[in-house]
């Protein structure tokens, strides 16, 4: 969907420099994605009076509690910190007695109330890492991969009670490249949103930007990401196999199942590539075999490659490691189906 041409989608901000309008923000936002783009608001001067992070967590065979990376930028410019279980009226009045002109949201984790929402008096402006109304809701950038979809983007977004459904005010969009992972596509997509929301801010505080209405009749939802997405069935197409390791790698991974003397042990697929068309003599789906000097698993319509691999309670290890010290792995067939 070209956005230029389209009455429904955002308006691209142009990225000129800009003065920095005078307006308290809080600002909410847990993981790096988060960070990022807290960090550009600082370092274009805009006045940050308050920060909202998830609680601390505890992380490790310790259980040491971790803080957000946002909480970790907060704390290096020694802004006030808000760290709520739940936003109930303890935490609305926190944020109220820090009289934000307007929120700003980006990947916070929670719903925010319809109080919170109506706080500040330019409202609250979420940092959405898809080209709404594409992808509402949580894990979008999961989502868009799983999807195989070429093209994404960052979208600002003025928050409504509905799910990602509020009214635009600028975008910006992106190419994927064939072999983005998640994690390279969420940096490459939080640069985006720390450069397209310092920019976009004045014209919209001066009211040079008309906020654009979704259509709802393109939206897509996010599904939400369990732990046993990442299973692999190798009667799957090759390509969509290889946008499941893409989009839940490093979380929660991607993984099968070999059978083994009897025994079924997880097999979890750190690395793979991916090769579209099968060898001349074509394998059974999921059979393991050579291929060159690399070893592969032939799936419903193509082949993919495994690079780096760790059986259940052992280290992680590169696949020819891994041949040496099973054989048999060579030959052997991995669970199309369930078991």
């Amino acid at each position: 969907m070209d956005e230029s041409s389209n009455n429904e989608s955002a308006p691209v901000a142009i990225h000129v420099q800009e003065k920095v309008p005078k307006i308290r923000i809080v600002f909410m936002g847990t993981p790096q994605f988060s960070a990022t783009i807290l960090r550009s608001l600082l370092d274009h001067h805009y006045q940050v009076v308050g920060v909202v992070t998830q609680p601390d967590k505890p992380i490790g065979r310790t259980q040491e509690l971790q803080p957000s990376q946002t909480k970790q930028v907060a704390l290096e410019h020694q802004l006030p910190i808000l760290q709520p279980g739940k936003l109930d009226e303890e935490a609305y009045s926190v944020l109220k007695s820090w009289k934000p002109d307007l929120i700003v949201v980006a990947a916070y984790g929670k719903i925010l109330p319809r109080n919170i929402l109506s706080l500040p008096g330019f409202g609250c402006l979420n940092v959405h890492a898809s080209l709404l109304p594409k992808w509402r809701g949580a894990s979008p950038i999961h989502n868009v991969l799983l999807s195989g979809e070429t093209e994404t983007g960052i979208t600002l977004m003025l928050m409504d009670e509905g799910v990602d459904t509020g009214d635009m005010i600028a975008s910006e969009r992106t190419d994927i490249g064939p072999d983005e992972t998640r994690p390279e596509l969420e940096v490459r997509l939080s640069a985006i949103g720390a450069e397209l929301l310092p920019h976009t801010l004045a014209p919209f505080i001066e009211k040079k930007i008309v906020p654009k209405k979704q259509d709802s009749s393109e939206a897509t939802l996010c599904q939400l990401i369990d732990r046993e997405d990442g299973r692999i069935f190798w009667n799957e197409d090759s390509q969509d196999l290889y946008n499941r390791y893409r989009a839940l790698t490093p979380w929660p991974g991607v993984f099968t199942f070999w059978k083994r003397n009897g025994l079924v042990q997880r097999l979890k697929l750190i690395s793979l590539s991916h090769i579209k068309q099968s060898p001349q003599i074509r394998h059974a789906a999921g059979e393991v075999f050579e291929i060159g000097e690399s070893i592969g698993v032939q799936t419903g319509t193509g082949i993919l490659l495994l690079e780096e691999v760790q059986l259940e309670g052992k280290e992680r290890v590169d696949i020819r490691t891994f041949v040496r010290g099973y054989r048999d792995f060579i030959g052997s067939k991995k669970k199309k189906k369930n078991i």
